[in-house]
């Protein structure tokens, strides 16, 4: 019983994303793919200068919500390879020009309309074979459970696909048909939603030369970006030292010298000192403690990522919900890493999010650790520069991770990374 209910939900389940797929398809690429080529056949007018930036923009936001379903419902990751825009960028109209060509000179940009193409036949038509066949399925053994009779009375017989019914023997052809489709349905229905993400990383995954080019520049952007993150990263620990536990002990230690000169002429007041200097002390090892966790947390180090990140998610002033599904630790490097991601998302949501609740989801599958944070905020997150979203990207590109932001208007907000890794 709970095997047949186990496979009703997972058939269910995979008909709503297949229905949800499909209107994502038919709807928003049909219509991005219109504004886009309208777009840019505007361009030799002036009119498509200004139109197509904002356009293709769009269709990036489209298609990072697609992978985003495809890392959630598929595991399947489809890396975005966009170039990045070019810091010195203008404004205006000089600006806007250089932007336009910035992103029709992209790659990525023609690969997410050979997709918004593909999407919209191939990828439409496989999503709707999932909840097709399950509807025709329930249909058809409705049909031959008795509703052929007032069906066949408006039109005789009444054609079930390929099938006429017009009596009780018909009917059970028809019954046959049905539970056939309805046993494709539940058996291939998350198959074919895995099939559709396939059809959308054959269309957005870079091949051949651009690949190794692209794999490239990224372990160099990613190699500079570990080295200035490494001295960054000493100059707070030199600055916190230096501002905070090393002033507290020197403070101490002139307090220690004064206690010496005073403690036989005027022992109150040395006594008084000495209170000072052991408050200085308690103070200067609170400080030490912070930055020692700050560096490495000593539940990370003692207990692993899963109850480090529930160590911390109870420190949240918001109600937050911590799923784990780890069956080991990863590299210790991997491991924190991951956590001060986890960490910089959390903030993110309790500071901007203005949500009442947080949900955490860590898994391992396929040679990749897999986090998801997800709030029921406002939405309008972005990774962009000066964003707490942009540190987390450049941590997590250190190890060849990914990070996906899924956050429209109105929420909510999904923060998907992803790092390759083995566990022990």
């Amino acid at each position: 019983m709970d095997t047949t209910r186990e496979r009703a939900a997972v058939a269910l389940t995979a008909g709503f994303r297949g229905l949800t797929l499909a209107l994502l398809a038919l709807a928003g690429s049909i219509t991005l793919f219109v504004l886009a080529v309208v777009s840019i056949a505007l361009i030799p007018v002036g009119v498509g200068v200004f139109a197509t930036p904002a356009v293709l923009k769009l269709v990036r936001v489209h298609t990072g919500h697609r992978r985003l379903l495809a890392a959630r419902w598929a595991s399947i990751r489809i890396p975005a390879a966009y170039r990045p825009f070019p810091r010195d960028l203008r404004r205006g109209v000089t600006g806007q020009v250089e932007q336009c060509v910035h992103l029709l000179k992209d790659p990525a940009t023609w690969r997410d309309l050979q997709w918004l193409l593909l999407d919209m036949t191939a990828g439409a038509i496989v999503a709707l074979l999932v909840p097709s066949l399950l509807l025709q399925g329930l249909f058809g053994l409705l049909v031959a459970g008795g509703l052929w009779i007032p069906l066949v009375a408006v039109e005789d017989p009444f054609w079930y696909l390929f099938v006429p019914v017009g009596g009780w023997g018909t009917a059970a052809v028809g019954a046959l048909v049905a539970a056939t489709l309805l046993a494709i349905g539940i058996m291939a229905g998350p198959t074919l939603v895995k099939s559709h993400f396939r059809i959308v990383g054959s269309a957005l995954d870079p091949h051949g030369k651009e690949a190794l080019e692209q794999r490239i520049d990224r372990l160099t952007e990613t190699r500079h970006d570990a080295l200035d993150t490494s001295a960054a990263e000493l100059r707070r620990i030199e600055r916190d030292l230096h501002d905070g536990a090393q002033a507290r002990l020197v403070a101490m230690g002139m307090n220690l010298g004064t206690v010496e000169a005073l403690i036989e002429k005027d022992p109150s007041k040395a006594k008084e000192l000495l209170v000072k200097a052991r408050e200085s002390s308690a103070e200067a090892l609170t400080e030490l403690r912070d930055l020692v966790r700050g560096i490495h947390p000593p539940v990370l180090a003692e207990r692993g990522l899963g109850d480090a990140v529930r160590a911390l998610a109870l420190r949240l002033p918001l109600p937050t919900d911590v799923d784990v599904e780890l069956p080991g630790r990863p590299d210790a490097p991997v491991e924190s890493a991951a956590y001060f991601a986890v960490s910089e998302a959390l903030t993110n949501a309790v500071k901007h999010s203005g949500a009442d609740r947080i949900w955490v989801d860590m898994m391992y599958g396929d040679g990749s650790l897999r986090i998801a944070v997800t709030d029921n905020g406002r939405g309008g997150a972005v990774i962009g520069a000066g964003s707490g979203l942009s540190g987390v990207e450049r941590r997590l590109g250190t190890f060849d991770g990914v990070l996906a932001v899924g956050s429209p208007e109105g929420g909510p907000t999904m923060v998907t990374m992803e790092i390759p890794c083995e566990l022990f």
